[in-house]
């Protein structure tokens, strides 16, 4: 799995990312995605979604940046031109994909407040797996152990 993000300034950029992440292998029609921000309770017209996948849309009112943002699923404000919310979703979404391959199988975290772990934390947890893989593949390749403890 590539973990770089892609270059993620422009809502285009911002749009395909999501409906790469969300959708995994699906072609996800105008219309789909419409269908879903109106089950969530908000309102996005198929032919403004394909708009904005095309590029032709590019500032957007704030109630469109929050139907996508319901659409996906996450905060509404990574649609914005200059969000500090990006880093925050693609580390999310990084973490959400090493637990579904099994490489995280939990996370505990202690005295946090309502928003979550902060893209910092999620970044250093994800830099700890790494490295831990890393350890744990060359061990295995030095003395045929499996790197475990005991």
């Amino acid at each position: 799995m590539e973990d770089h993000t892609p270059e993620l300034t422009t809502l285009q950029q911002k749009v395909a990312y999501m409906v790469e992440k969300t959708f995994p292998g699906e072609n996800v029609s105008g219309r789909a995605f419409s269908d879903l921000v109106k089950e969530r309770g908000g309102q996005l017209s198929h032919s403004y979604f394909s708009n904005i996948l095309a590029g032709k849309v590019t500032h957007p009112s704030e109630d469109i940046l929050k139907a996508l943002g319901l659409g996906f699923g996450v905060d509404w404000r990574f649609f914005k031109e200059e969000s500090e919310v990006v880093d925050d979703v693609v580390a999310g979404l990084q973490f959400l994909a090493k637990r579904r391959t099994g490489e995280i199988s939990g996370l505990a975290g202690r005295g946090l407040d309502d928003d979550g772990l902060s893209a910092e934390l999620l970044q250093f947890a994800l830099s700890l797996l790494e490295e831990t893989k890393e350890g744990k593949e060359g061990k295995e390749g030095k003395d045929g152990m499996d790197g475990k403890d005991g």
